[in-house]
């Protein structure tokens, strides 16, 4: 699918939901795609991208800001703490905030740093053992801890089970959000963004879909 099927389905899916034009963003995930589809990407002018590792994200993305401005970056898989000073120089968003050690790390960088990426907390819908996030039932909770370590918590994402309905967990993660005042909503990949934005996503991270299979699946 090219990148312009997927902006005209997101369009879509928001008129559709009654949602303003440009209110969901597309995050291409470019995890272990090689340079010249993601260079081949930017060229389309599309600027915003997803990495689960931060390491991977460190060897990459500098160098295309060297030649691509407007670039935002959104680390989306599971954040090590040692690797927190090294997202947050790189970084827009973390979408990955998924226990009490890894924000009092992120605050106290923060302080030192002088400045935070957009944070958003995994909750772990599912309530998958395998699964990183906060329980459903602990949300509430840890958004407050969270704020009051002055972290800027924009919104809450989810990854729901493969083998359950996904709108289920969409709109679990939507109420949640919305009784903790959060409006961000990260939510949705390449088989749901559609159903996802439907259920209120501000965020959907889509990589197969542009990329084709990731060097790992060939």
């Amino acid at each position: 699918m090219s990148l312009t099927e997927i902006r005209d389905q997101i369009a879509k899916a928001e008129a559709d939901a009654g949602r303003a034009a440009g209110s969901v963003s597309l995050i291409a995930v470019s995890k272990m795609q090689p340079d010249a589809r993601v260079e081949a990407v930017l060229k389309e002018g599309h600027r915003v991208f997803g990495e689960n590792r931060v390491q991977e994200a460190a060897g990459k993305w500098p160098r295309f800001r060297e030649s691509y401005d407007g670039i935002e970056l959104h680390i989306i898989g599971p954040l090590q703490t040692n690797k927190a000073r090294q997202a947050m120089e790189l970084a827009q968003a973390i979408h990955s905030v998924d226990r009490p050690k890894l924000a009092n790390t992120l605050a106290r960088l923060a302080q030192e740093i002088g400045h935070c990426p957009d944070l958003f907390i995994q909750v772990n819908t599912g309530e998958e053992p395998q699964t990183a996030g906060v329980l459903p039932a602990e949300t509430d909770e840890f958004v407050a801890e969270c704020r009051k370590l002055d972290l800027p918590v924009r919104g809450l994402m989810c990854i729901p089970p493969v083998e359950e309905e996904p709108t289920l967990h969409f709109a679990l993660l939507a109420r949640i959000a919305a009784r903790n005042g959060l409006e961000g909503l990260s939510m949705g990949m390449s088989g749901d963004y559609v159903e996802a934005i439907r259920q209120g996503a501000t965020h959907v991270r889509v990589g197969s879909a542009i990329f084709g299979a990731r060097d790992s699946d060939m």
